[in-house]
Protein backbone atom coordinates (compact mmCIF):
# COMPACT_ATOMS: atom_id res chain seq x y z
CA UNK A 1 0.00 0.00 0.00
CA UNK A 2 1.71 3.53 -0.99
CA UNK A 3 1.67 5.68 1.50
CA UNK A 4 -1.62 8.43 2.46
CA UNK A 5 -4.11 6.00 0.59
CA UNK A 6 -6.37 4.53 2.27
CA UNK A 7 -6.71 0.47 2.14
CA UNK A 8 -8.29 -1.50 -0.07
CA UNK A 9 -9.67 -5.04 0.10
CA UNK A 10 -10.32 -7.44 -2.67
CA UNK A 11 -13.28 -9.80 -2.14
CA UNK A 12 -16.39 -8.93 -0.47
CA UNK A 13 -15.12 -9.16 3.35
CA UNK A 14 -17.44 -8.58 6.12
CA UNK A 15 -18.17 -4.89 6.64
CA UNK A 16 -17.30 -4.03 2.69
CA UNK A 17 -19.51 -2.58 0.29
CA UNK A 18 -19.74 -2.73 -3.59
CA UNK A 19 -19.66 0.68 -5.94
CA UNK A 20 -19.92 1.20 -9.29
CA UNK A 21 -18.17 4.31 -10.54
CA UNK A 22 -18.93 5.47 -14.21
CA UNK A 23 -16.49 7.52 -16.00
CA UNK A 24 -16.26 9.38 -19.05
CA UNK A 25 -14.72 7.54 -22.05
CA UNK A 26 -13.06 4.31 -22.32
CA UNK A 27 -10.47 3.66 -19.75
CA UNK A 28 -7.04 2.92 -21.25
CA UNK A 29 -5.10 -0.78 -20.31
CA UNK A 30 -2.86 1.79 -18.57
CA UNK A 31 -5.63 3.26 -15.94
CA UNK A 32 -7.33 -0.17 -15.70
CA UNK A 33 -4.23 -1.20 -14.33
CA UNK A 34 -3.72 1.28 -12.06
CA UNK A 35 -7.06 0.95 -10.63
CA UNK A 36 -6.21 -3.31 -9.84
CA UNK A 37 -3.30 -2.74 -7.93
CA UNK A 38 -5.19 -2.12 -5.26
CA UNK A 39 -8.76 -3.38 -6.00
CA UNK A 40 -10.11 -5.75 -7.72
CA UNK A 41 -12.27 -4.51 -10.50
CA UNK A 42 -14.96 -5.42 -12.93
CA UNK A 43 -15.17 -3.32 -15.83
CA UNK A 44 -17.98 -2.49 -18.78
CA UNK A 45 -17.37 -0.30 -21.68
CA UNK A 46 -21.30 0.81 -22.92
CA UNK A 47 -21.45 0.07 -26.52
CA UNK A 48 -20.87 3.94 -28.03
CA UNK A 49 -17.57 3.78 -25.89
CA UNK A 50 -18.66 6.91 -24.20
CA UNK A 51 -18.02 5.68 -20.52
CA UNK A 52 -16.66 3.22 -18.76
CA UNK A 53 -17.68 1.73 -15.29
CA UNK A 54 -15.62 0.12 -12.54
CA UNK A 55 -17.08 -1.75 -9.95
CA UNK A 56 -15.11 -3.29 -6.80
CA UNK A 57 -15.36 -3.80 -3.58
CA UNK A 58 -14.60 -0.77 -0.74
CA UNK A 59 -14.37 -1.57 3.09
CA UNK A 60 -15.37 1.73 4.45
CA UNK A 61 -16.02 5.09 3.31
CA UNK A 62 -12.39 6.43 3.95
CA UNK A 63 -11.78 3.40 1.01
CA UNK A 64 -14.57 5.34 -0.88
CA UNK A 65 -13.04 8.23 -0.75
CA UNK A 66 -9.49 7.35 -1.24
CA UNK A 67 -11.30 5.35 -4.37
CA UNK A 68 -12.60 9.02 -5.75
CA UNK A 69 -9.02 10.55 -4.84
CA UNK A 70 -7.25 7.98 -7.11
CA UNK A 71 -9.55 8.59 -10.29
CA UNK A 72 -9.07 12.21 -10.28
CA UNK A 73 -4.92 11.85 -9.99
CA UNK A 74 -5.71 9.70 -13.05
CA UNK A 75 -7.02 12.41 -15.05
CA UNK A 76 -10.49 10.62 -15.19
CA UNK A 77 -14.13 12.46 -15.51
CA UNK A 78 -16.19 10.68 -12.63
CA UNK A 79 -20.04 10.84 -14.00
CA UNK A 80 -21.56 8.87 -11.41
CA UNK A 81 -21.28 6.89 -8.37
CA UNK A 82 -23.04 3.80 -6.98
CA UNK A 83 -23.42 1.93 -4.25
CA UNK A 84 -24.42 -1.70 -5.37
CA UNK A 85 -26.58 -4.25 -3.39
CA UNK A 86 -24.49 -7.30 -2.18
CA UNK A 87 -26.02 -9.27 -4.49
CA UNK A 88 -25.48 -7.28 -7.40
Amino acid sequence: MAAGRPPVVKGAAMGTARYAFRVRGRASDEVLAALQEELEVEVEVDPDRTSTAIKGWLPDQAALYGMLERIRLLGLELLEVRRLPRSG
